[in-house]
């Protein structure tokens, strides 16, 4: 406890056990002891006395002594750090060289700490001591660890390690919520409610203004986005810079060449829509990236890969499709449009981008805007003549009846074409928005094969079952729920763990709305004949106890009605 007071010339307890052991008179040594070791104040000698009279006990006056002077000098230390000294960092270091030796005993080792925070360079020899002693490595300040982690990169990946698996944890988790609503979804929080996350505030107070840590950090990223394909990875890394950004930390901002990009994106991604003028300064960031820069297009392309950014460019490529709808125009004569089409293009290949090391921006194929994009405005077309069809007064329709197939091209290239899927998976969010009943079903058998299984993937199907809520009375009709779940959802259910709890979660939502013949069918359908995830377990049997308690409800409900109609009969 008391290690290190030798190292000073000062006595501890072993000296003065080796004093009573060798003295004749104990009484004159413990005297002396107090004497040379006490405060050494001539006026309080005689204060003394006055104390013990008082019955306040010699170890209790010591210890308040002890604390104020420790607390004035945590103060002067923190003051002369704040000072414009020229020798102030000296003046620390002479009094760390004095103060380390204590840093082990727990009445001194606050004023160690104190020193070691307010060095912006500690002595490299007491950051090994420090590394090497895990009770003094805990407690120091994040001030000294950032210097320790910057010559130790497995030491700060140790660190930071849990929290990205804290951070992925979480967004996965908000993808398989209960609480399915249009409103309240996976892309609802603002990008600044984002960021103020606990993951994100932990990381980026690890970080404070250390280029190299913020480096460190980023190479982690791409590992793991490598290593796992995980797309949450890249909303971390945008939503890493901007928290920088948002505390104006230059140091760090000013070297990343993202950064301004990134800004932009971010403005765009509040607005869920990609205007004239920030597209026009997005495309003036990727046309400045110059020969010899190219290797800042995969950090662009993680950028854009991050899921709130491809929601942003897919959700205004199809605003921008019913514009040129409007306007009887073809996909090809909208600049705007093109330069979704290419920033989706980037985003889609980040993966393979780093992997390969080849900083090359990808080229769209020329058929997805020639042949893919007008077979979508043909689809288009369809649903917009149907709906204004119905809007028509009864002597004023036609026999027109809404289309069962889709055009060739179109589901060619939701199969063959990354982007043509991405975009042909928004259509069917946008059509369920719209409550267009039709136009859902004619689409969900084509979603069974897409590019790389796209359409069961967990952000799409999150989005699916919410934006399905809204055709909540439909679902009490046998032909929708087998195009719902018969025709799309159970298609892949029994393979992909994913989808049979996007299943429960759908019904969870709506079995009452559902036809009861269907839930019982369902429920069968949906008990795993294997081993399955805890969650998928606790979701079934939440569901049948659900389907249960609907049951008894509406049988007392029927029972009431009988009743109800029987004193009807008996009184009329």
């Amino acid at each position: 406890m008391f290690a290190g007071l030798p190292e000073l010339g000062i006595s501890n307890g072993e000296d003065l056990k080796e004093t009573l052991t060798n003295c004749t008179e104990p009484l004159k040594a413990i005297d002396q002891f107090q004497t040379e070791n006490g405060i050494l104040l001539p006026t309080l000698q005689s204060a003394l006395p006055f104390l013990d009279l008082h019955g306040t006990p010699r170890l209790e006056f010591h210890q308040s002594v002890f604390d104020e002077l420790r607390d004035k000098l945590m103060e002067r230390v923190a003051t002369i750090a704040e000072g414009k000294d020229e020798d102030r960092y000296g003046k620390l270091k002479e009094l760390l060289e004095k103060s380390f030796p204590l840093a082990k005993m727990p009445s001194i080792q606050p004023v160690v700490m104190q020193v070691l925070k307010h060095l912006p360079k500690v002595p490299e020899k007491k950051l090994k001591l420090v590394m090497a002693d895990k009770e003094l490595y805990k407690v120091c300040a994040v001030e000294v660890k950032r210097q320790i982690w910057q010559e130790n990169q497995a030491l700060f990946g140790d660190e930071v390690s849990p929290l990205l698996k804290q951070y992925i944890v979480a967004k996965e988790a908000a993808l398989f919520s209960r609480d399915l609503s249009i409103l309240h979804n996976f892309f609802s929080p603002s990008p600044k409610a984002r960021r103020q996350g606990e993951v994100v505030l932990k990381l980026i107070q690890m970080i404070g203004k250390n280029v190299k840590l913020y480096d460190m950090v980023l190479q982690f990223l791409r590992t793991l986005f490598l290593r796992t394909r995980n797309v949450h990875y890249c909303t971390l890394r945008a939503e890493l810079l901007m928290s920088l950004h948002d505390l104006d930390i230059s140091e760090i901002c000013s070297v990343d060449s993202c950064h301004k990009f990134t800004w932009c994106l971010d403005a765009c991604i509040r607005e869920k829509f990609v205007d004239a003028k920030r597209a026009r300064e997005l495309q003036g960031f990727l046309d400045g990236v110059k020969k010899g820069q190219e290797e800042v297009l995969g950090d662009l392309s993680m950028i854009l890969c991050d899921p709130f950014a491809s929601n942003t460019l897919v959700l205004s490529t199809v605003r921008n499709l019913q514009e040129l709808l409007s306007q009887d125009a073809l996909p090809r004569d909208s600049p705007d449009l093109m330069l979704l089409l290419r920033m989706l293009s980037l985003g889609q290949c980040a993966w393979d981008m780093i992997d390969s090391q080849v900083f090359k921006e990808p080229r769209l194929e020329l058929e997805v805007v020639t042949r893919f994009l007008p077979a979508m405005l043909s689809v288009l077309v369809d649903d917009y003549t149907f709906t204004v069809e119905q809007k028509l007064p009864s002597e004023e329709k036609t026999s027109l009846s809404y289309p069962t197939a889709l055009p060739d091209n179109f589901n060619k290239y939701l199969q063959e074409n990354k982007v043509a899927c991405e975009m042909g998976l928004y259509y069917a969010l946008h059509i369920a928005k719209q409550r267009n009943k039709n136009a859902l079903q004619r689409l969900l058998p084509a979603l069974v094969e897409t590019y790389n299984d796209m359409a069961f993937g967990d952000i799409f199907l999150h989005l699916l079952t919410a934006h399905l809520t809204l055709l909540s009375d439909e679902f009490g009709t046998k032909e929708f729920c087998s195009a719902v779940f018969d025709g799309f959802l159970l298609t892949s259910f029994s393979s992909k763990e994913n989808v049979h709890r996007h299943n429960l979660r759908l019904l969870l939502h709506l079995h009452q709305k559902v036809l009861p013949s269907c839930v019982e069918t369902l429920v069968k359908t949906l008990e795993p004949s294997k081993q399955f995830p805890k969650e998928i377990e606790r979701d079934l049997e939440h569901l049948q106890n659900r389907n249960i308690l609907f049951k008894l409800q509406f049988g007392i409900a029927g029972l009431l009605h009988i009743f109800y109609l029987h004193d009807i009969i008996l009184n009329g």
